[in-house]
């Protein structure tokens, strides 16, 4: 391990070099919000659009039951869901909300403890449709963040938290959902190595991004075998966990509770750069692309506060996943139901709400 009056080796950047020009990837004519969300679905589906759109608007203009937005009285009375459709059409649809069929469904049942069956059999179709649609609207920018969102159901689910279902989510720093995936409990079709190594690799293909791209995530997706695996074309920046196999220590170099604010303590091998800096509590961060430079926090006084630059870039644009989770809690569609694939739609709905809002901008 080094301080900082060790100096450090720098390694040529990555060239970026995207698939595709980053940004939107559609030409969109003067839209309202409305007609791009219907882009993220096809024709077929126009009397759930509609079906939708009164779940959006509802999701605006709060009432304490949904039967409300359908009042005659003139507290309560609303005027546009009634345009859209009657309150008796709209709850027979919610409650009959299928994005499957239900023959197949009961047969995707049978094969339960098998390795045919598909946990997800029952969103999947929408599922696919989603994940395409942001990824073919939208090609996103140099820096990218990985991380898990988790989404509140009734339903009973085999899962360890029964009220709680886990997305993860690749996110462009702007907010924009890129890329998801729900978390299907364990599996046996894996790599070998880690859940976190499978989900990185599965949400950030070099296929469909290019090369030079920069990811960042937290300590429980960072492992030694999973830098090495994306670093010939990524850069990653993340929190690293001491103690995880691969992962250099040392206990007489370890920083603790005495040790003065600022201080640092690096170690490099060959391309894998690891920093423990000393904040409020010891932060410890993993990176392939920034050398151990010393930048400025903050100023105010004549010296400032300074941090290391991987530290400073982690906190610069991690915030990807925060500001889309926050867009997509604002005018949440969700309503309470016990049937998870209904939970799943309206989580559906609301990514795409979130991502045409983001499209124009």
């Amino acid at each position: 391990w080094k301080t900082t009056l060790d100096p450090d080796i720098t390694f040529p950047l990555l060239k970026f070099k995207p698939k595709r020009a980053p940004g939107v990837q559609s030409k969109f004519p003067p839209l309202n919000a409305g007609e791009i969300l219907s882009r993220f679905f096809d024709e077929v589906l126009k009397l759930l659009c509609n079906n939708s759109n009164n779940a959006v608007y509802m999701a605006l203009l709060e009432l304490p039951k949904v039967s409300d937005f359908w009042r005659k009285n003139k507290i309560f009375y609303v005027p546009l869901p009634s345009t859209v459709m009657s309150r008796n059409r709209f709850m027979v649809i919610s409650s009959n909300l299928h994005i499957s069929d239900p023959a197949e469904d009961a047969l995707n049942d049978q094969k339960k403890g098998t390795g045919d069956h598909d946990c997800l059999h029952r969103v999947r179709p929408l599922l696919e449709i989603m994940r395409n649609r942001c990824m073919a609207f939208y090609h996103p920018k140099q820096h990218l963040s990985v991380d898990y969102r988790m989404v509140a159901t009734k339903a009973r689910i085999a899962k360890p938290t029964k009220w709680e279902l886990k997305f993860f989510v690749l996110v462009d720093v702007n907010g924009y959902t890129v890329d998801f995936s729900l978390y299907q409990g364990k599996s046996t079709a894996v790599s070998g190595n880690r859940l976190s190594y499978d989900v990185v690799t599965s949400l950030v293909s070099k296929d469909y991004l290019g090369s030079g791209y920069i990811i960042y995530f937290d300590n429980f997706y960072t492992s030694p075998v999973l830098f090495r695996y994306l670093s010939r074309d990524l850069g990653l920046v993340a929190l690293n966990q001491q103690g995880r196999v691969g992962v250099p220590t040392a206990a007489e170099y370890a920083l603790h509770r005495r040790s003065r604010r600022g201080s640092i303590q690096w170690i490099r091998e060959d391309y894998l750069l690891f920093v423990k800096w000393m904040d409020t509590r010891e932060v410890s961060i993993c990176a392939n692309v920034h050398p151990v430079e010393t930048v400025l926090r903050w100023k105010k006084t004549e010296d400032g506060k300074h941090q290391k630059l991987p530290v400073g870039q982690y906190n610069k644009y991690m915030g990807g996943v925060d500001n889309s989770d926050q867009m997509l809690g604002t005018n949440s569609t969700k309503r309470r139901t016990k049937r998870w694939p209904v939970t799943v739609f309206q989580h559906f709905l609301d990514i795409a709400v979130t991502n045409s809002f983001m499209l124009p901008r």
